[in-house]
């Protein structure tokens, strides 16, 4: 999931925690990581998943994005920092599918123009 791995912080704690798996697909042999969502409460109450407030409030986003798990945003918001608000922002850009958008018809603009994402994601450090 894009925004965890922007954060930077979970990639290297959720396999730690035994929360990725990895397996090959069926056809072609690719690759392919997936976020165990099912063990997450688990991992977290045994203290496999230690976090700041700020990690753990973009865990909490991330795991509400992928598997449907409600979250209070506003004690989401009040935990982030200003680069994490960003990440937050463009995952939900993301999310709702911003990134592939076109220009709306009728407004003079060639309609198969994409506008891009409308919250990009931050650069890196």
């Amino acid at each position: 999931m894009l925004l965890l791995a922007n954060d930077g912080y979970w990639p290297a704690h959720l396999p730690a925690a035994g929360m990725i798996t990895v397996e090959a697909e069926p056809v072609g042999g690719q690759m392919w990581a997936r976020i165990e969502w099912a063990e997450l409460d688990a991992a977290l109450a045994d203290g496999r998943l230690p976090g700041s407030p700020e990690e753990l409030a973009v865990l909490r986003v991330a795991v509400s994005l992928a598997d449907g798990r409600p979250v209070d945003l506003a004690d989401v918001v009040v935990a982030l920092d200003r680069r994490r608000l960003g990440l937050v922002l463009a995952a939900f850009a993301h999310a709702a599918g911003s990134h592939d958008h076109c220009a709306p018809a009728g407004q003079g603009v060639d309609p198969d123009l994409r506008l891009g994402p409308l919250i990009a994601w931050p650069a890196r450090h």
